[in-house]
């Protein structure tokens, strides 16, 4: 999965879970994306992902991850570590690009890619 924002270009492999394969079935998608905390960045998909059978994130140290908080309905871009919790799913990781997520603002665009 691509994330662009202007020329800024983040790659992630997406994982086998049903969270993962709801959000792919969304692309393309133009969405804002906003800074939350000190170490992520957060999108709302149009419709909620279904977390049945889609594994909690656990706990990473280096960033990259790519997660679902279920309570509030984001997607969540981890560019620096974070702390596992009960509601955090796993969609994937980082191919290329960890470095470029703290620098998307605005518009961000989503679109399928070669895995």
């Amino acid at each position: 999965m691509s994330v662009r924002s202007g020329d800024t270009e983040v790659i992630y492999r997406l994982n086998d879970s049903n969270a993962a394969d709801s959000l792919y079935e969304m692309l393309p998608l133009t969405v804002e994306v906003e800074d939350y905390s000190t170490n992520e960045k957060i999108f709302y998909p149009p419709e909620e992902l279904a977390c049945v059978e889609t594994p909690l994130a656990m706990s990473d140290t280096e960033g990259g991850a790519l997660a679902y908080y279920e309570p509030w309905g984001n997607v969540v871009m981890f560019y620096d570590g974070y702390s596992e919790n009960s509601a955090l799913y796993e969609l994937g990781h980082v191919v290329s690009g960890v470095e470029n997520i703290g620098r998307m603002s605005g518009m961000i665009t989503i679109t399928a890619a070669e895995q």
